[in-house]
């Protein structure tokens, strides 16, 4: 019996050990677009203003590792740069406007993803119910997103 007992210790410490090393949230997976090569430079950009934290939640590891996504915090906030323009978007489309980004909801009642649009690439956020109010993490990309990604000419969307 004693000799189980140190056994059943050890094994209960070699975990533990291995969770501080190795437990919590791994990388996250994050498809990262395919935008044209003047886009990749752009994201490029936003890529190197994007805040260490988003709403107190730290970058986590993304996978595959690519310039145009980001993600943080466990659920995961994902950013991904360089998206198609959303293909559900139409000029009379409703868009709410955040710090002077307009950013399209879907699903536009709920809305979970948030694409940043009338710059020169658009940046796609999806945020998880627990961070609402989501336009808060849309509050704290602004900055970046108007530093690195200039407005399309003639508020074109």
């Amino acid at each position: 019996m004693r000799g189980g007992f140190w056994a059943l210790t050890g094994c209960l410490l070699a975990a533990f050990a291995g969770c501080l090393t190795g437990c919590g949230p791994g990388a996250v997976e994050v498809p990262p677009p395919i935008p044209d090569p003047a886009t990749v430079r752009l994201c490029g950009a936003l890529n190197e203003r994007l805040p260490a934290t988003l709403r107190r939640q730290s970058r986590r590891e993304i996978r595959p590792e690519s310039r145009l996504t980001r993600a943080w915090g466990s659920p995961a906030i994902a950013l991904r740069c360089g998206v198609p323009r959303p293909a559900t978007m139409r000029q009379t489309s409703q868009l709410v406007t955040v710090n002077g980004i307009s950013w399209f909801p879907r699903p536009p009642d709920r809305p979970v993803t948030f694409t940043a649009v009338g710059r020169r690439a658009y940046v796609e956020v999806t945020v998880p119910a627990v961070y609402a109010p989501q336009g808060d993490v849309l509050v704290e990309l602004t900055p970046a997103i108007k530093a690195a990604l200039p407005a399309k000419p003639g508020g074109e969307l």
